[in-house]
């Protein structure tokens, strides 16, 4: 018998599977569309920053507690933490007082909520959002990164694109493949994995809901 074919599927590909129809969709929607489209301003991209602040200051606020939680644990890496950065961006975008009167939309005020939430009660939740978020700014958010460097002259990898900028990590796919066994690794039983796919594919959800309510800011799409 070929031992092969009855091997289990690995838990990063079930993931990756599962979500993948999610992230398409996202990665499609009207506003990240214009935007990367280069049919907006650096006004929808301020806005857009602006909104994952919150995001990560919800994943990264968390993380002091979740260090010895041996599911998420050995998912917190410090070269991946990006609220600095975005701090960073946000001063040369808005100004040294870019916090002031700064609020998150409704939506982006939801996922952040979820986030905490699966951070204080459910550490595999955490885990989904966490995945969905990191590696995602590693692989398609280059794209990002490139168009605004070409579209409103930020200096290449520079302030207002640094939060796509991994300085500490020296080779992004090997890093990739390093998250991807800490997944396959994780402590958990099959129906816990089901429970986070699930929670991934709702991350997606969130994501979309920011997109749909910053296209309501920004009605342009040609």
């Amino acid at each position: 018998m070929d031992a092969t074919a009855t091997a289990p599927t690995p838990f990063s590909t079930m993931i990756r599977v599962a979500s993948h129809e999610k992230h398409t969709e996202v990665n499609t929607s009207t506003f990240m569309s214009d935007l990367l489209g280069r049919r907006f301003g650096v006004e929808a991209y301020t806005r857009y920053t602006e909104q994952l602040w919150f995001v990560y200051r919800a994943l990264e606020d968390a993380a002091g507690a979740l260090e010895g939680d041996p599911v998420a644990g050995p998912f917190l890496r410090p070269e991946l933490m990006r609220a600095d950065a975005l701090e960073r961006d946000l001063t040369h975008l808005r100004g040294a007082g870019w916090r002031e009167g700064l609020e998150p939309l409704p939506a982006t005020a939801a996922y952040a909520a979820r986030i905490t939430e699966c951070a204080r009660t459910w550490p595999g939740g955490y885990v989904a959002h966490h995945y969905t978020r990191y590696l995602g700014d590693l692989s398609g958010g280059q794209v990002v990164r490139d168009m605004a460097e070409k579209t409103w002259g930020f200096a290449r990898r520079g302030d207002g694109v640094r939060f796509y900028v991994f300085d500490e990590i020296s080779n992004p796919a090997a890093f990739k493949r390093t998250y991807r066994e800490l997944l396959d690794a994780v402590p958990v039983d099959d129906l816990e994995k089901q429970r986070v796919i699930e929670e991934c594919k709702r991350a997606f959800d969130f994501n979309g809901a920011v997109f749909h309510e910053l296209e309501g800011e920004f009605p342009l799409s040609a």
